[in-house]
């Protein structure tokens, strides 16, 4: 791959001078441009250009998303009309998307510039409301809000009546996102190789009370019953709109619509999979700080 543009798309609110300064600096030594959106063209030197988000992905080699798994979400949105490769910088707290540390970024840009990466291929959900499309790499939640009543929704598979929800909340994740809200609710895991979607309902009181998983070409409607309460629509985690009674989801499968880079995807899965067994530990991280012997605690102490 030849190397001539990146994109940038960063964390909103955490300092990420020092990761850009790395970018701006491989760039000029490779020939290579950078560009970040409009939005961000504040908190840039010089030496980035500055276009809007639907111009994000033209002629990008890649896009180096600076931050955590919310970021990068927000990378692979943006980009999902014209897919291209997006690398996760990992600034934030977890990270199961993200793979790549700070002081690795300089050999992770030149293996993306060899063509030395693999590409881990996410699907993506398209809602659609009313005339609004949305898109959420890992779920929508459709979900209560304090005071304004609860979900009441019927259910539709490819046109066919299924049964309808009465619950607190109704979570429809895609693979990747079956580690997310979807998992907290009592959802499977669903495998990065499974093409499909799972519904999970969240402190059902009636109706559908047990997760469901459909294949990638199902086509999933939600019809908000007339005892439903205002919703929140969330999409990966963001509050976007209210929905409420006659309101009509529908939401299709985009495969593929997604392009992680992975530069070791097999110790990417290793340390994904330490990361999601500690989340069933009720322990907080300094807790589980002490498990660690001394002379390992002072040394992370030191750093």
């Amino acid at each position: 791959m030849t190397a001539t543009r990146f994109a940038l798309v960063l964390h909103p609110r955490r300092d990420v001078s020092a990761v850009v300064d790395t970018v701006v600096r491989w760039a000029k030594q490779h020939g290579a441009e950078v560009v970040v959106r409009s939005e961000d063209a504040h908190r840039v030197g010089e030496g980035v250009g500055v276009v809007e988000v639907g111009e994000l992905a033209a002629g990008c080699a890649a896009v180096v998303s600076v931050g955590g798994d919310g970021t990068m979400l927000g990378a692979l949105r943006m980009v999902a009309d014209r897919p291209i490769p997006v690398l996760g910088v990992h600034l934030g707290r977890l990270g199961f998307l993200v793979e790549v540390q700070p002081a690795e970024l300089d050999t992770a840009l030149d293996r993306i510039a060899a063509g030395d990466f693999v590409i881990e291929p996410h699907s993506a959900l398209r809602i659609a409301v009313g005339d609004e499309t949305m898109v959420a790499f890992n779920d929508l939640a459709l979900a209560r809000q304090p005071g304004r009543g609860s979900l009441a929704a019927s259910m539709a598979v490819n046109g066919l009546r299924y049964g309808y929800y009465r619950c607190d909340a109704l979570v429809v994740a895609t693979p990747s996102g079956s580690s997310a809200y979807s998992y907290a609710a009592g959802g499977p895991l669903l495998s990065p190789s499974v093409r499909g979607i799972v519904v999970t309902p969240s402190a059902a009181m009636s109706g559908i009370s047990r997760p469901l998983v459909l294949g990638d070409g199902d086509r999933l409607r939600l019809e908000l019953l007339d005892d439903a309460g205002s919703l929140a629509v969330e999409v990966d985690g963001n509050p976007l709109r209210d929905a409420i009674p006659g309101d009509v989801l529908d939401v299709t499968v985009q495969p593929d619509a997604g392009l992680v880079v992975r530069l070791d995807p097999d110790v990417h899965q290793q340390r994904s999979r330490v990361k999601l067994s500690l989340l069933d530990l009720p322990l907080l991280p300094e807790q589980l700080r002490e498990l660690l012997p001394a002379d390992i605690r002072r040394r992370f102490d030191a750093m």
